[in-house]
């Protein structure tokens, strides 16, 4: 089942695929496309041009790029000098930015010159630069004498998405990375050598490094990768065929479905199966994807500090709507309650996690890493549900209930049932402060054309929710805050709330 030949140093996998397929393409992007055989030289290259530049065993890579062969080629390059790839978003902001050079101890950063001032101004010590757009990796000395690479060892810091407070670095092993890819992406996704995978995924994020960078690295895939995602480059790139496999968050699928749906059109002909993780997948989405493209859209469950994934629905008709799926094998799952105790079947309780996957810690956050990781079982934060079979459904992060007069609101649930009105494409809930209830469900929503108003949309939602559930208030909104995993970052709508009552 579990497909441990897969699990490699990048030094193996990169040696394996340049003898296997050398003039297979590996990764392309609107620029470039690379071979296997390219791919084993840019990454031994650059590798070896970081150690001649200083870095030492264990040190810190900032990878500041756009979704690109160049950032794949970057990060692989760290891993493969022994060093540490550190992720950072291509939209970040100074600070942002700023935050994770000191906090990861980064002392070389990949990027283009039009940073190179952003990074002058950081603090000292800056790192120094590697400017892509004045190096051509292919054009580098073959390299020599590059140390031998420990799995085991921290690889990569991916800073989580920091929906609440300060991000923190998680420290992941390229081993707990590619024991997702032996024990997900190959045997349920179904992941192949022969897949053309198109992902639109932000590559600084460990979904994406995990399932669009390391795993086609470990396949043998190819992959094109788009610097962003936008609907219409998606449906365009798809309607040219040849496309096997897509990775996704729950917002993409539901734009591509509502552009095919308009436009009258199946772009996704030729594509065995899609995925979906980051977020939420709301069980109507689901079924209206599947039965419109007859694409199976497999949902699952993972996060940062376990690799990425922690659950999956299998391929077949063997699934519950709105599940997450089953538990990854190998993996252990356990829903406890407040005083730790497993809750009964059908009882909502903490899902946490024990098993290859999971994190070696946050970063620098000692505190923070024996609060999350207790008897090695890690403390997701998120709230589910498992049926007898086993099959999980979150309903929520105990974060982000909303507690009105004492009764827990799961934000998700108001959202599913507010996007499926009529007129409305999207929805976002947060709980705000009231002065007798504690806290009141108010509901962001993106409307199609004339902006609903608070009383349809309660009575919308009252046809199947419970009277303390329905928002307490309605807000147009012209775009929701979403993380490049897709989660909502519900501190902006409630910061954004705030500022409204006080105009």
């Amino acid at each position: 089942m579990i497909r441990t030949d897969l699990i490699a140093p990048v030094a193996t996998l990169l040696a394996r695929h340049a003898a296997q397929s050398p003039d297979k393409t590996a990764f392309e992007d609107k620029t470039r496309a690379l071979t296997y055989a390219g791919l084993a030289h840019e990454v031994e290259a650059l590798a070896a041009h970081y150690v001649a530049r200083g870095l030492a065993p264990g040190g810190a890579v900032g990878i500041w790029l756009v979704n690109s062969v160049d950032w794949v080629v970057a990060a692989l390059a760290a891993i493969r000098a022994g060093g540490i790839a550190v992720p950072i978003a291509a939209d970040s902001k100074q600070a942002e930015a700023a935050y994770r050079v000191a906090d990861a101890g980064i002392r070389l950063m990949v990027t283009t010159s039009d940073k190179a001032g952003t990074v002058s101004a950081m603090a000292d010590p800056r790192p120094d630069l590697i400017l892509t757009d004045r190096i051509r990796f292919a054009d580098l000395p073959a390299a020599t004498g590059l140390p031998v690479e420990d799995i085991d060892q921290t690889s990569m810091i991916v800073y989580t998405s920091g929906t609440t407070g300060e991000p923190k670095g998680v420290m992941l092993s390229t081993r707990s990375m590619l024991w997702v890819n032996a024990a997900c992406w190959v045997p349920i996704f179904g992941l192949r050598p022969d897949d053309r995978v198109l992902s639109p995924l932000p590559l600084f994020h460990s979904y994406a490094l995990n399932i669009a960078v390391l795993s086609i690295l470990a396949t043998g895939a190819s992959e094109y990768i788009m610097e962003r995602f936008s609907t219409h480059e998606a449906i365009a790139l798809l309607s040219s065929g040849g496309f096997t496999k897509i990775p996704g968050v729950p917002t993409m699928f539901h734009y591509l479905l509502l552009a095919a749906k308009e436009a009258g059109t199946n772009p996704l002909a030729g594509v065995e199966r899609c995925v979906s993780a980051g977020a939420i997948l709301a069980g109507t989405l689901n079924r209206e994807f599947e039965t419109y493209f007859g694409v199976e859209l497999l949902d699952g469950y993972g996060i940062t500090e376990t690799s990425t994934m922690v659950t999956l629905n299998w391929p077949g008709s063997i699934r519950i709507a709105g599940s997450c799926g089953l538990a990854l094998p190998g993996l252990a799952v356990r829903l406890v309650n407040l005083d730790d105790e497993d809750v009964a079947p059908g009882e909502e309780g903490e899902l946490i996690v024990r098993g290859p996957n999971v994190m070696k810690g946050y970063h620098n956050k000692v505190e923070a890493t024996e609060a999350a990781l207790r008897d090695g079982w890690y403390r997701t934060g998120d709230l589910a549900r498992q049926d007898p079979n086993g099959f999980l459904t979150i309903t929520g992060r105990l974060k982000e209930l909303i507690i009105r007069g004492g009764q827990n609101i799961a934000p998700a649930e108001v959202e599913e049932t507010v996007s499926k009105m009529p007129g409305i494409r999207d929805c976002a809930v947060v709980g705000v402060p009231h002065e007798t209830l504690g806290e009141v469900p108010v509901a962001f929503v993106i409307a199609d054309g004339a902006m609903p108003s608070v009383e349809a949309i309660r009575a919308f939602c009252a046809e199947t929710l419970s009277t303390y559930k329905l928002p307490h208030d309605a807000v147009e909104i012209g775009d929701i805050p979403r993380t490049g995993s897709g989660k909502i970052i519900r501190f902006r709508l409630r910061e954004a709330y705030a500022q409204r009552a006080i105009a």
